[in-house]
């Protein structure tokens, strides 16, 4: 019965008979003093400055239609 619906009731069963009917919430509990709210949430500076890094390279292609009328432009001015 392992790995199955059922299994996980027997064993969550078993685990709150061995170790107390709040057994999930005291390992939820260590699980979320344990934790730390790292990356961006913890640094704003940082998100600001990878913002900005990953704003400045572009994946779309130019336009075609700005690149003629740059082109345009630029014959013009001569």
């Amino acid at each position: 019965m392992p790995g199955t619906k059922m299994g996980g009731k027997l064993a969550a069963r078993t685990n709150k008979t061995r170790h107390g009917s709040d057994f999930y919430a005291r390992i939820g509990a260590v699980g979320g003093r344990n934790s730390n709210t790292g990356g961006f949430a913890a640094n704003r500076e940082l998100a600001r400055k990878a913002g900005a890094i990953g704003g400045k390279i572009s994946r779309r292609r130019k336009s075609k239609k700005g690149a003629a009328s740059t082109a345009a432009a630029a014959t013009a001015s001569k």
